[in-house]
């Protein structure tokens, strides 16, 4: 700052109140200023910046998996947001491990963000609790009922796209349908709510199956191949995840099924496979960059004292295409 100082000819307090927008700078010290810098390269001590300030201008966003495209298109959305704020983003990731995810936690209190963003891989586990319950910043929740106090969260209607995804099975003669699942998380357990409810609601016996274990792709694939092995196969699955859908449809594929032909099939999240894999495929969809904005939003009002912050819920919806189609008739 000294040097920035001497070659705009300037006291180095105006240095200091130019660099932070302070309001009482003219144009012409501002300029005068800007140039300076320009010219020595000079670059702020961000670390010095954010003791004196009490604040790092950093969110934290703790990610279950980011080779899912789910959570790539949400933090790319969410980081957007934060940036055009003034802030930067400290990613990690758990690689679906609880032991990270809690690693992850008590990283980012370290790193002194300001904030942080999460989606937990298991709802219940101790460590991640307890890492949770030390933190003294605000803490967005993206999708997972998990106590934490003060905390709000982005949530999304699973049960009203599956819902949907249900009744149109439904609607073509199926009955013997299974859905493969993860963990019992929240959109898990939303989706088999989903489900149960569109039997029950018709009267219809419960001849619905549920295959759960993780969001692997390997895991979609083995539950497939599992389900088609037996022998009376379900008519129609649905893949409750897009790494779900992706392994399942590898065995579908490899063994020769023709989907809305042989098997009906439905994948949740509309990703670029869905369009293109022949013949398309039927999803429930919901808007992966609205949750990752809401949940920026909703860590700004949080950052902003706000009187109340209360948690979001967004819309899930189904799309029908071609990969459903009425019960072979063998």
């Amino acid at each position: 700052m000294r040097e920035v100082a001497q070659l705009a000819g300037v006291a180095m307090s105006s240095v200091s109140r130019v660099l932070s927008s302070h309001p009482d700078v003219s144009p012409a010290m501002q300029a005068r200023v800007l140039a300076a810098v320009a010219e020595l390269g000079y670059q702020p001590d961000l670390l010095a910046q954010s003791l004196r300030r009490q604040e790092t201008m950093t969110i934290g966003f703790a990610v279950g998996d980011i080779s899912n495209p789910l959570f790539a298109e949400i933090v790319a959305a969410a980081e957007t947001r934060l940036r055009a704020a003034g802030y930067s983003m400290l990613l990690t990731n758990s690689e679906a491990s609880p032991e990270l995810d809690a690693a992850h936690i008590r990283l980012l209190a370290q790193r002194r963000v300001d904030g942080i963003i999460l989606s937990v891989s298991d709802e219940q586990n101790a460590d991640t609790l307890a890492a949770l319950e030390r933190l003294d910043v605000p803490v967005v929740i993206l999708d997972r009922d998990v106590p934490v106090p003060g905390a709000v969260n982005v949530f999304t209607d699973h049960r009203r796209g599956m819902r949907e995804a249900v009744a149109h099975l439904l609607d073509l003669g199926h009955r013997e349908i299974a859905m493969i699942n993860g963990p019992p998380i929240h959109p898990v357990k939303e989706r088999r709510a989903a489900l149960e409810a569109c039997y029950a609601e018709r009267g219809l016996p419960q001849t619905y199956r549920f295959v759960d274990g993780s969001f692997a792709v390997d895991f979609g694939a083995r539950a497939a191949g599992e389900l088609l092995s037996l022998p009376e196969p379900p008519t129609a699955i649905i893949a409750g995840g897009n790494q779900l859908m992706i392994g399942s449809l590898k065995v579908l594929h490899a063994r020769g099924v023709v989907l809305g032909r042989d098997v009906s099939f439905v994948g949740c999240d509309d990703i670029p496979i869905s369009e293109l894999y022949e013949p398309p495929i039927a999803v429930v969809r919901r808007d992966t960059a609205a949750i990752g904005t809401s949940a920026a939003e909703l860590m700004l009002a949080l950052l902003g004292d706000a009187e109340t912050v209360e948690d979001v819920v967004l819309p899930s919806e189904f799309v029908a295409r071609a990969s459903c189609g009425p019960v072979p008739r063998s």
